[in-house]
């Protein structure tokens, strides 16, 4: 995309106004932005109120500079192991996936391992403002996906799961798609990476400016999913990382994949959102079940009263959607008959604390009911189980038992 064009494209989204519909009716009427800014007035009134036409008339505040930082950011592109590419609507870059859900954004700004294609002329979109499919190719440039989200304060053996249940998808084949968030998120994205299975490992979708790392600690684990996977954001660059953008952007998430998965949610989290849009789409739903006694776990349990699929380890999610398990992935897919997780169990190699601990989260008073060890010993001994990763802490003076894998 040369200079122009991408002035074109940044005009057309960054006027006031103009939203990703409006820009969708203007793409099917006229063509690319250059055709549409060709228009007279009385062409654009046609499509447009008064007021959006006179918005259109003027660049918009802030133009010069957002293509000049946006020039600057590309002009980065192969100077480490990521790409650097901006995608619209009619570049065989562009998801197909996206094209099918309802609102699909203009314009998306992609660093990381971006399918390489050859160039093509921008294709107008459809009478529905949907960009047309006419290339053969955009269906092939991006693997089947899943979605993986859930609670940025999961339990550990929530976070567990996670990590457990994208390495098991990665390594069947499937590349797992999520927000980069903290909690469930952040342990999807890594799990996916330490697959360490060629190819598109995991996408990130940002609700942030896509030169901005939002929550700053998983810097480094963003570095490591443009070197491995994707990173995509429909906003421009220097957004922050404003609160309505992260409920918007879950229906991309949802849009890019066969299914969602929600590993840990509570009754009013984000993840919720994204799985009534993956219903809405017409994509597959799974939710792991937890502890009753876990508020982490009852988002989790609306949904499969909801219908959401009820999954105990990844091969029930790759059944589920009707793909082959490869050998090599299948002692990981499939998990044990005490399992907890994605081919994790517990093992209590005889000790009785971790016996009375059982699966659902324990207080202080309960473990020394069940086991008469007095005060300081019991918490000696479960201070050891913490530090060997077979026990978790949790709010309120609670303990819980980790699956190992």
């Amino acid at each position: 995309m040369d200079r122009e064009e991408l002035n074109g494209w940044l005009r057309l989204t960054l006027t006031p106004g103009v939203g990703n519909d409006t820009a969708r009716r203007l793409l099917a009427a006229f063509g690319p932005p250059d055709a549409i800014f060709a228009q007279p007035s009385a062409a654009l009134r046609q499509l447009l109120t008064s007021a959006q036409v006179s918005a259109m008339a003027e660049p918009p505040d802030g133009l010069a500079e957002a293509l000049d930082s946006t020039l600057a950011w590309l002009a980065a592109d192969g100077q480490d192991d990521a790409r650097r590419c901006v995608v619209p609507l009619g570049d065989p870059r562009y998801p197909a996936a996206l094209l099918r859900i309802e609102d699909p954004p203009p314009l998306l700004y992609m660093l990381g391992q971006v399918p390489a294609t050859d160039s093509v002329p921008f294709g107008a979109p459809d009478g529905t403002g949907r960009a047309q499919e006419a290339t053969p190719t955009i269906a092939n440039l991006y693997p089947p996906a899943v979605a993986m989200v859930g609670s940025r304060n999961p339990t550990p053996q929530g976070a567990l799961n996670a990590r457990q249940f994208a390495r098991a998808l990665r390594e069947a084949g499937l590349t797992v798609v999520s927000g980069l968030a903290l909690g469930i998120d952040g342990a999807a994205h890594e799990g996916a990476l330490e697959a360490g299975r060629p190819g598109l490992a995991t996408i990130a979708v940002i609700g942030t400016g896509i030169d901005r790392v939002y929550p700053s600690r998983h810097r480094e684990l963003a570095h490591r999913i443009a070197s491995q996977g994707l990173i995509v954001s429909e906003y421009p660059l220097g957004t922050p990382p404003l609160a309505p953008n992260f409920p918007k952007r879950n229906r991309l998430i949802a849009g890019l994949t066969l299914g969602t998965l929600v590993v840990e949610a509570a009754t009013q989290s984000g993840s919720l959102i994204t799985a009534r849009l993956a219903a809405e789409q017409g994509k597959e739903v799974f939710a792991i079940p937890g502890s009753i006694h876990s508020a982490q776990s009852r988002g989790c349990h609306q949904l499969i009263r909801q219908g959401a699929k009820l999954v105990e380890s990844a091969q029930d999610v790759l059944e589920e959607l009707r793909l082959p398990i490869p050998a090599s992935a299948i002692d990981n897919a499939a998990a044990g008959a005490d399992s907890t997780g994605d081919g994790a169990t517990f093992s209590s190699e005889g000790d009785a604390l971790l016996e009375a601990l059982g699966a659902d989260p324990v207080s202080l008073d309960a473990l020394q009911a069940r086991t008469g060890l007095p005060t300081p010993e019991l918490q000696a001994r479960l201070l050891e189980l913490e530090l060997e990763g077979q026990v978790g802490r949790l709010p309120g003076g609670l303990f819980q038992r980790l699956s190992r894998a």
